[in-house]
């Protein structure tokens, strides 16, 4: 690897030691309905995520709220020593994007099929401290 490449794939890793995030990848629902759910979250203190994401009826809400415990939990390897309550964590990011789609077929009648998709979603949560980025400002 040359200088040039290192120095860039090292810049890349320092700004990755910044961010905390999860990724869901191949999810069975639609991304129609769980972009319901994340458009809900999205921006709220993860405290308040949780709860919503707890007591909705939705399917994807279960899903969702695993997700958001493993960001966190990734904040924690991440800032050993520091509490959860003193961080004022919030979800910064969260975007759903479509995977892969199953192709089935389905009898119709008059000798005719009729073509079913079963879609499945990507989620990606990014979440970011509050307290940290107040400082961050200060500074500059």
């Amino acid at each position: 690897m040359g200088a040039r490449k290192r120095l860039a794939a090292d810049a890349r890793k320092e700004a990755k030691k910044n961010i905390y995030m999860a990724r869901l990848n191949d999810n069975p629902t639609s991304p129609r309905k769980t972009r319901i759910m994340a458009d809900v979250i999205r921006g709220k203190d993860v405290d308040y995520a949780m709860n919503v994401l707890k007591y909705s009826r939705r399917e994807s809400a279960e899903k969702l709220l695993k997700l958001l415990k493993s960001a966190i939990a990734n904040w924690q390897v991440k800032n050993e020593g520091q509490r959860i309550e003193d961080a004022q964590l919030y979800i910064k990011y969260i975007w759903v994007d479509g995977g892969r789609i199953l192709k089935r077929l389905r009898t119709a009648p008059q000798g005719r099929a009729n073509r079913i998709r079963k879609r499945s979603n990507h989620v990606t949560i990014i979440l970011e401290d509050k307290t940290k980025t107040n400082l961050e400002n200060n500074i500059e």
